[in-house]
């Protein structure tokens, strides 16, 4: 016998219910019916179900429905605590404290590009498909097109080309959905602001009776700009044409953004930008402190038909709610703490069509949506103070945090690591010291260059973040060329100098790594200072390793080689690169004045320093998974005390009316979230 699936037996079922009669399917063929004579509709208003009857369809697929709906109710309820809710426009979906992001930028270069540009990436090669490469026996080749590389063939989609071309294409918003972005705008643009539009075109939805001090325009096409009548002046900017990590590449709108503004406004714009973490950079230096940035966007199916060969990847291929949250990474990967109040929105008018990937009936309902306007949302944040010297608040490290917001190369996950290393070095320097150490911290970007093509596994995170901060806590580094260049030949990235590099490798070969890291961040400083004294030093030192080693065999016969040249190699380097400090000759008068005993209690005494370092690192990261830890368990209860809350109250406050109404499980007006 054949068994029926779970969707054959629905089926099945369902054909052979009449009238609100089940036949069973296995009776003798005589007392069936036959299904020609009459078809049982599924759908909840048909005639063939009369009031007061049942239908087995409806049984089984009605609950289905129903919780399917559920599911999506749950997930569109507000993740916001109440104070939020109160104190900000309506609609707040995602609150300040809900957002979660990966360590490092999550996307490749593809997931911004257009689909011209992907259809002729993937005809240069057409190999760069995984399963044509299994089918052929070819291999990719190493750095063959690497995800994020920019074609070198040219620009295969000129954005203001395109724009203009299509200056006479409206978008043309429904009116529902322009009031709602209207009056979004009016919960938080006030008289007499300075306001920077990004992506400007011949409406800004701003409302009639906003008096603004500057509105200035920044699009694509100047004739549209000079349509707005908002816009006291305008200006055309390709703003897919960038800096990488730096920002949008154009002086006059540099300019614009040395100006200063109480607000940047981009509606409709983020579904065609390639780079937008480097638009959000120029928007946050646009800003003033305290300033906010408010971004709009409208549902994906607004106008395809319009603008599909200028939509990005990532907007052609996820969901509304995916592009609330891939708007938000944006803040977060573009100046990260330098943001705060971080918020998404869904001011979608009350009838709009909704997108429903769970429901598996919901295309057949499109045509009926026709009519209905399109979804709408918003996600914004604040550009944060950033604070001129140490606030007791937020403590040395947050002080160290803010001087990172802006600086290119470094992930978030790195910035995290090396603050705290930053934070102590910082507090152990005096105060010329801390000023210098503060001046020289936009090397990072710098140092990370060459850390992210270490080997993760041999040379970690951590020890990137701890190399990276005893260099710029030192204050003869200035990330100077010489000095970039000898760190690169230290780790190996560039051939060792034959001088210098290959026999300080040959002789510490021993050495652990995380000694090895500690030593190239006090030799690496030395270099660059066009000092001869210093170049007499760093000769001294190269050439008194061996000898240095030698002694310490000597005397200590018992010693592990690797421990020899660990302690060799820093008192060597303690006493002999600082220029004024000893000769080669004071010093190895003094080693050889030193006992056994002297020379294990220096090397225990090292040693130790290096548990307390693992010991505070080990609370550092346990406080960080407990603070964690705290938030979630936050979170966790505020959305349970929102569901409760929606679950019991009978009466709530209607944003849209004013008043105080019955909610809908009563029969009253749908909830506004």
């Amino acid at each position: 016998m054949t068994r029926l699936t779970p969707l054959g037996a629905m089926a099945l079922t369902a054909a052979c219910t009449s009238g609100g009669v089940t036949v069973n399917a296995f009776a003798p063929p005589s007392s069936t019916i036959p299904l020609s004579k009459k078809t049982i509709s599924l759908s909840p208003s048909s005639s063939s179900s009369p009031a007061g009857t049942s239908s087995t369809s409806l049984y089984i697929i009605g609950p289905m429905i129903r919780k399917m709906r559920e599911n999506q109710d749950k997930k569109n309820m507000p993740m916001a605590a109440g104070d939020e809710l109160k104190n900000e426009a309506p609609g707040l979906r995602v609150g300040a404290g809900a957002w979660k992001w990966p360590p490092i930028w999550p996307y490749d270069g593809n997931f911004f590009k257009r689909r011209v540009e992907l259809d002729a990436k993937a005809n240069a090669n057409p190999m760069s498909n995984p399963m044509q490469q299994m089918m052929s026996g070819n291999l990719p080749k190493s750095g063959d097109d690497e995800e994020g590389e920019e074609d070198k063939e040219g620009v295969l989609f000129d954005s203001v080309k395109y724009w203009a071309d299509n200056s006479e294409v409206m978008t043309e918003l429904d009116e529902r959905v322009a009031e709602k972005i209207t009056n979004h705008y009016s919960f938080y643009l006030r008289d007499g602001m300075s306001v920077l539009e990004l992506g400007a075109a011949e409406n800004s939805y701003l409302p009639s009776t906003l008096k603004l001090n500057k509105h200035i325009g920044v699009g694509a096409v100047q004739s549209q700009m000079e349509a707005n009548p908002s816009l006291t002046s305008s200006a055309v900017v390709d703003l897919n044409k960038v800096i990488d990590d730096e920002g949008v590449d154009n002086a006059q709108f540099t300019e614009l953004c040395n100006e200063g503004f109480d607000a940047v406004i981009m509606a409709n714009t983020i579904d065609f930008l390639n780079h937008p973490r480097e638009v959000f950079r120029s928007s946050w230096r646009a800003l003033k402190p305290g300033g906010i940035m408010i971004v709009p966007f409208l549902a994906k199916d607004a106008y395809p038909e319009k603008f599909d060969e200028a939509f990005t990847k990532q907007w052609r291929d996820m969901t509304d709610d995916q592009h609330m949250w891939v708007a938000g990474s944006f803040f977060q990967f573009s100046a990260g703490e330098g943001w705060e109040g971080l918020q998404g929105f869904d001011i979608s008018p009350e009838n709009a069509r909704k997108e429903d990937p769970s429901n598996p009936l919901a295309k057949l309902q499109q045509n009926k949506d026709d009519d209905k306007p399109c979804g709408a949302f918003v996600v914004q944040a604040r550009k944060k103070s950033t604070p001129e010297e140490v606030d007791e608040a937020d403590g040395v490290e947050g002080f160290i945090k803010s001087r990172m917001w802006m600086l290119p190369t470094l992930e978030d996950r790195d910035k995290k690591l090396v603050a705290p290393r930053l934070a102590r070095a910082y507090e152990s320097l005096d105060e010329e010291d801390q000023d210098r150490m503060v001046q020289h911290l936009g090397s990072l970007p710098k140092i990370y260059a060459s850390l992210i093509k270490m080997d993760q596994f041999a040379f970690t995170f951590s020890m990137q973040a701890q190399l990276a901060a005893d260099l710029v806590g030192d204050p003869d580094f200035e990330g100077n060329d010489a000095q970039v260049n000898n760190m690169k030949m230290g780790l190996g990235l560039r051939k060792p100098s034959a001088n210098f590099w290959a026999p300080v490798g040959r002789l510490t070969a021993a050495m652990a790594p995380e000694d090895k890291v500690n030593l190239l961040a006090y030799i690496v400083p030395r270099f660059g200072s066009g000092d001869d004294v210093q170049e007499e030093a760093l000769e001294a030192f190269v050439s008194g390793l061996e000898p240095t080693f030698a002694v310490i065999r000597s005397k200590c016969p018992s010693m592990k080689e690797s421990d020899v040249q660990l302690l060799g190699s820093e008192l060597l380097a303690s006493e002999v690169l600082i220029p004024g400090r000893s000769t080669r000759e004071e010093f190895a008068i003094w080693l050889g004045a030193l006992s056994e005993v002297d020379l294990e209690f220096i090397l225990t005494k090292r040693k130790s320093f290096k548990e307390e370092a693992k010991q505070q690192l080990t609370s550092f990261q346990e406080e960080r998974e407990a603070e964690e830890k705290r938030v979630k368990e936050r979170r966790e209860k505020i959305q349970e005390q929102v569901m409760t809350a929606r679950e019991n109250r009978k009466v709530i406050f209607n944003p849209r009316t004013g008043k105080m109404e019955e909610a809908e499980k009563k029969g009253g007006f749908k909830l506004p979230f």
